[in-house]
């Protein structure tokens, strides 16, 4: 696929006897938000420790940027930035002082001004002398992101970045992702709900059984569930019925 940034072709890892990944194939342009769908256990996150090195796949290739994830880890670690399930800060530290210690750890020539520019950009500049355990959940998870950009990655993982926020700062965190893929940031998502999906991605695909069973925009996805029935006027089915309609479908098969 033209201007590909995550090139995945036949990705197979097992845990003893368990086959988590079956031979998945996924390729997502530059700057587009993909949303990985899938059940616990279908293996998002096992794809998501492939891609940023964290694990090794026991068969089938991966790549990002052009750079192979075994063989090239080193440089593929220096394109990426990962955001896992739960935030990782220093709850001691404030904000800034959260961010000045990635900054320095990456190098930065002028970490104070990174440091100020990531709080101004997250909206966290009022808070910036707070200590990091007292910021609501949304904030902590606004902080851990723009700690996660220091250094302008080219691809961020996203691992279910929402999970136990509330409604609003759900909405924060939709927000920060879409002004990241606006400028040009790539984004895999993987996340359990479903609305956030439909909220956020540009392309979506459903992992299930060890594999992705299909891909595509919402509107390509709505066109493989059944037509709506029309009394008065006609039902657009949402992701979740596609979902369920596309993954029972298979296992019919």
């Amino acid at each position: 696929m033209k201007n590909s940034v995550i090139s995945v072709s036949g990705l197979k890892k097992s845990f003893k006897d368990n086959e988590a990944l079956k031979g998945v194939n996924l390729e997502v342009q530059r700057g587009e938000i993909f949303a990985l769908l899938g059940a616990n256990g279908s293996g998002k996150t096992t794809i998501v420790n492939i891609l940023s090195t964290l694990m090794k796949q026991d068969d089938g290739k991966a790549g990002i940027c052009g750079f192979d994830v075994q063989r090239q880890s080193d440089l593929v670690r220096q394109n990426i930035s990962l955001t896992g399930q739960f935030v990782a800060l220093d709850g001691i530290l404030t904000g800034r002082e959260n961010l000045l210690m990635i900054a320095k750890l990456r190098g930065a020539a002028n970490p104070d001004h990174v440091a100020d520019d990531m709080l101004a950009r997250f909206s966290l500049a009022d808070a910036a002398n707070r200590r990091a355990e007292n910021y609501s959940g949304g904030m902590k998870r606004r902080l851990d992101i723009a700690m996660s950009l220091i250094g302008t990655p080219a691809v961020i993982f996203l691992d279910e970045p929402t999970t136990g926020l509330d409604p609003e700062s759900r909405m924060e965190v939709w927000d920060t992702v879409k002004e990241l893929a606006g400028g040009g940031t790539t984004i895999l998502l993987t996340t359990q709900y479903l609305e956030e999906a439909e909220q956020l991605s540009d392309r979506i695909g459903i992992l299930h059984g060890g594999e992705i069973i299909t891909t595509g925009t919402l509107t390509e996805l709505k066109e493989m569930f059944p037509p709506s029935k029309v009394e008065y006027i006609e039902k657009q089915p949402t992701l979740e019925e596609i979902f369920l309609a596309i993954v029972g479908r298979r296992e019919k098969v």
